[in-house]
């Protein structure tokens, strides 16, 4: 089990951390940030985030049990008249893969963007190499809209993006209104 919290300056070198190739920075962020990552850039990124307004929410992924940071998650882009915002930003450390974190993950996230913020789609974009968290992504009902071709420059390769979405009703279809408490 794990909980979203708030994403804070105190986060910010257990993020650097994780963030130790060009290859993951561009996996983690696409274009948002420079490699390497540091503190600056993490300060612009959170300077307007997680206020009432806001249209950026970023959480540090806690293990519920140990209080350990296992990952990161945020939902930005929220556009109010729209109903709308992307997921981005999501990672697991190295050291906490494969336990079905990620899962929790946008389990939590849909339930705050579709409970908390009575939002009607969330969208989000995945490398198409990705196919873990692809699997992440369809298992929690997100349906693919479309293939970005070559959309990001990685050393002497381009990679493409998958653009997939999820709406309310199909949230609620499969969990039910209310069935999915987040834990922010």
């Amino acid at each position: 089990m794990i909980k979203l919290t708030v994403f804070t300056e105190e986060d910010f070198n257990l993020l650097i951390s994780w963030i130790t190739t060009p290859e993951l920075m561009v996996q983690w962020s696409g274009a948002h940030f420079k490699y390497p990552l540091d503190h600056e850039q993490l300060a612009k990124y959170i300077r307007s985030a997680n206020q009432e307004n806001s249209t950026e929410h970023i959480f540090k992924v806690i293990e519920a049990k140990t209080d350990k940071a296992v990952g990161h998650i945020s939902l930005g882009r929220m556009d109010p008249v729209n109903e709308t915002a992307r997921i981005g930003k999501v990672f697991v450390s190295p050291a906490s893969r494969g336990k079905g974190y990620a899962s929790e993950m946008i389990q939590q996230i849909l339930a705050i963007a579709f409970e908390e913020f009575k939002l009607n789609r969330v969208s989000l974009g995945v490398f198409d190499f990705n196919r873990g968290a692809i699997k992440v992504y369809e298992k929690a009902g997100f349906q693919k809209e479309g293939l970005l071709r070559q959309t990001n420059k990685v050393k002497d390769e381009y990679w493409n993006l998958i653009e997939m979405s999820i709406l309310r009703s199909e949230w609620h279809e499969q969990n039910g209104p209310g069935k999915i408490q987040s834990n922010v």
